[in-house]
């Protein structure tokens, strides 16, 4: 008796290795890279940042005027201080901005140019292959011809050259095809367009790194410099610093503005005097859409206003003349404006201080006793003052206009109220302690902006080529046609299939039964003639 021996049972398969920590770590932040460079993370990431300017808009910011921040905090002493922790006085230098910028920056470089790198292969390559059902796609066809099946496909190829289709001939699975395709130029603009939009916010950031802003107000007869120091507000990338700033000297000689017959504004013209470097004046002419251009600068004209001019007598026979400061207008339509005149030294033994406060119209009427404007053109100069004298706050540390009075002085009785007047030129204002305030005339300021933006050209050429790609996405439409041959059913001939697959257009019916039509027809002229039966032949 044999004994057999029971089968080895197999041995299970070893386990595969977990892998590494390093592989583990590699995988991980390859998944985060393809999330981060996903179409879709870029649009939510520029949704983001729209959102995160709202802000910036809506508060005050400390790069455009720390005054008016310095306010809102003591305005809102308990809300104030929180919004500051979160940098929502400074949106657009801060942390978490910069993070979504930089994210969006990562997010599009990662998308586009991978997807420009493709584009560019496929230029370069023949069309693909034809699909195996060609009744399958959108457009299809059949169209039967007594032509053999190489004929046929030369008639398909020629008739697709002439429509400027890049054709490829090929031995398919399923038999002889050809294959075209045209359009390229609706995927081209497509790159375009994200390209040209990354290149447009790489401006916008180098603009606002490198460029720099400032506006101020000068009256006919005096200037200015290129200088922060100067400017009544002015905003600067964080890579500005004092030093970079051009030497530039501006000197205002005349303004002139000119109004239509419905007392709007038409035109300002501001005649100026600038020096670049410390060399020869030059006199020029600038308008509001026509800037001075100088070495990467821009000097606009952006307003105008009147500065009224006093006379300034004390007591003791001392005169102040040709005083005078910017009223702001409070009404464009007349041009009724509003400011002050601070004069914080009245000389050697006046320890007080003197402040003019009041309405200047160059139209001026009496409505109620109260001045008032009816024409912004200076036809009959007059002005509403209130006089005060006492203590102006210039040197208490705390930031204030030059063009209002603080009204917590008024309140606490630092500034007393000494006497009022509606004026036109030439009358004069006398003060309880002898004081003689008399309003001798007026000059026209311009509100002037200098600009330097590093990234504006750059800006403007890629705002240009986002436009033609997006008109490429629009009007180029993507095709490709199919065709391939086959014997016909009945054994006589070839029936050629063809298909058509179109991107960018609804409307393709038409166009592919244009195309088939021709085919027919060429089909038919390659044709040879059928030769007649032995009972149609004509008698010899």
């Amino acid at each position: 008796m044999t004994t057999t021996a029971p089968p080895r049972s197999a041995a299970p398969p070893t386990p595969p290795s977990p892998p590494s920590p390093g592989r583990r770590v590699l995988a991980r932040l390859l998944r985060w890279w393809r999330q981060l460079t996903a179409m879709r993370t870029a649009l939510v990431l520029l949704f983001l940042l729209a959102v995160a300017s709202i802000p910036g808009s809506l508060l005050p910011q400390r790069s455009l005027s720390q005054s008016n921040v310095t306010q809102y905090l003591a305005d809102n002493p308990t809300l104030g201080p929180w919004l500051d922790r979160l940098f929502l006085f400074d949106v657009f230098s801060s942390p978490w901005f910069a993070a979504i910028y930089l994210l969006l920056f990562i997010s599009l470089i990662g998308c586009v140019l991978p997807r420009a790198l493709e584009h560019g292969r496929s230029l370069t390559a023949p069309p693909p292959v034809a699909p195996r059902h060609l009744h399958r796609l959108p457009e299809h066809g059949e169209l039967p011809t007594t032509l053999a099946g190489p004929a046929a496909l030369d008639v398909v190829e020629e008739e697709l050259r002439v429509r400027r289709f890049r054709v490829a001939r090929r031995e398919g699975r399923s038999g002889p095809e050809v294959s075209a395709e045209k359009g390229y130029l609706r995927e081209t603009g497509n790159v375009l367009f994200h390209l040209s939009l990354l290149a447009l916010l790489l401006g916008l950031a180098g603009g606002k790194m490198w460029g720099y802003e400032g506006s101020i107000l000068v009256t006919e007869g005096q200037g200015f410099c290129n200088a922060f120091q100067q400017y009544d507000t002015y905003s600067a990338g964080p890579l500005v610093d004092s030093a970079d700033l051009s030497p530039l000297c501006v000197d205002l000689a005349d303004f002139q503005a000119e109004y239509e017959e419905n007392l709007t504004a038409a035109s300002y013209r501001a005649d100026l005097s600038y020096e670049l470097d410390g060399g020869e004046p030059v006199d020029t002419t600038i308008g509001v859409n026509d800037p001075l251009r100088i070495d990467g600068d821009r000097v606009y004209v952006t307003g105008h206003g009147y500065s009224p001019e006093f006379t300034v007598t004390l007591p003791d026979g001392t005169t102040f003349s040709d005083l005078s400061a910017p009223f702001l207008p409070a009404d464009q339509g007349t041009m009724l404006s509003q400011g002050v005149l601070k004069l914080p030294d009245l000389g050697a033994g006046r320890t007080d201080q003197l402040a003019i406060e009041g309405f200047f119209a160059p139209t001026g009427v009496l409505q109620a006793g109260v001045v008032t404007s009816v024409d912004p053109r200076p036809l009959d100069p007059q002005v509403g003052i209130i006089v005060y004298t006492g203590y102006l706050g210039l040197d208490s540390g705390l930031a204030q206009s030059v063009y209002s009075l603080d009204q917590r002085l008024i309140d606490r009785g630092s500034l007393t109220e000494q006497a009022r007047a509606n004026l036109v030129v030439g009358e004069s204002l006398t003060l309880p302690d002898g004081t003689v305030v008399t309003f001798s005339g007026y000059q026209q300021f311009a509100a002037l902006q200098v600009s330097h933006d590093p990234g504006q050209v750059w800006v403007l050429g890629a705002a240009i080529a986002v436009l033609v790609g997006l008109l490429g996405m629009l009007l180029v439409r993507r095709e490709r046609v199919f065709a391939r041959v086959g014997p016909a059913p009945d054994g006589g001939g070839t029936v050629l299939s063809i298909g058509s697959l179109t991107r960018g257009s609804a409307d393709t019916g038409p166009r592919f039964t244009a195309l088939t039509d021709d085919l027919r027809t060429a089909l038919a002229a390659r044709a040879p003639a059928s030769r007649p039966s032995a009972e149609e032949a004509p008698p010899s």
